[in-house]
């Protein structure tokens, strides 16, 4: 049972890499938990309460829309305070090549789910006229992602959408921040079959507790849009001003299968 006196705290994606320090960043400053992930949390929710945060745990397919409900469920009418919305996972290998059924599962996982949830825990949100919202994108959202391709996609998605969503709650006490990591050192690209890539390979990926610690510093200051790093900042800066096709042609030798073999 939560303190009703200290804040609320729902975080998704929970069970390791950035979702999991987002949630310790959020124990860390007082608030309890709902932490939710596709995978076992047991860990996840042991390590946090040593901070003396109380934790409920949901292990649901966020893709699905039973799954969030069930988040939601669990929340059990509690105002919640923060919402970080890190469910996601990426996809390599060539777009024919892949089979449709896990295509599917990134666009659930990424965008249906993830704006279920928003919605479902917007709403209360904007009653109460109060609540901070983290959504994690991706400095991936800037390129066209040869060989990432529907990743790549999901996350121009959702780099937009939190931009959007944030100009219509403007003046509602409700804030809207996204995180836009580059690549990170996490389990992203063993899931998504990309150790034999150059972004897999690559050993000077960010570290997932500073990029976390990035994106709930701007979730606490209400800042917008916040793009960890500086490599990744000038990269950004850059896919603004470069034709798509030169982007496309730089991301095909980072994500190519086998590139990581290439000199």
């Amino acid at each position: 049972m939560s303190n009703p006196y200290r804040p609320l705290a729902v975080v998704t994606g929970a069970s390791s890499g950035i979702g999991f320090h987002l949630a310790r960043c959020c124990a860390e400053e007082g608030f309890d938990l709902v932490i939710a992930a596709d995978q076992a949390l047991d860990q996840a929710a042991s390590d946090l309460r040593m901070l003396g945060a109380n934790v409920e745990v949901v292990q649901a397919e966020l893709a699905s829309r039973q799954g969030v409900d069930a988040l939601v469920e669990a929340i059990a009418g509690r105002p919640v305070d923060a919402l970080l919305a890190n469910a996601g996972h990426g996809l390599g290998k060539g777009f024919l090549e892949q089979d449709f059924a896990d295509v599917q599962h990134v666009i659930d996982t990424n965008i249906t789910g993830t704006l279920y949830l928003l919605h479902r825990i917007g709403h209360p949100m904007r009653r109460r006229g109060k609540g901070r919202i983290l959504i994690t994108g991706s400095t991936a959202g800037f390129m066209p992602g040869s060989f990432q391709a529907v990743y790549n996609g999901t996350k121009a998605f959702i780099d937009s959408f939190a931009a959007a969503l944030r100009n219509e709650l403007k003046d509602s006490g409700v804030t809207v921040n996204c995180l836009m990591p580059g690549a990170t050192d996490t389990e992203f690209f063993a899931r998504a079959d990309m150790l034999d890539t150059q972004l897999g390979a690559d050993e000077g990926k960010a570290d997932p507790a500073d990029v976390a610690k990035v994106g709930f510093t701007a979730m606490m200051d209400g800042e917008a849009d916040v793009v960890h790093g500086l490599k990744n900042k000038l990269q950004a800066i850059m896919a603004k001003v470069t034709p798509s096709q030169v982007l496309a042609e730089q991301h095909r030798k980072m994500a190519e299968p086998g590139s990581a073999l290439k000199d």
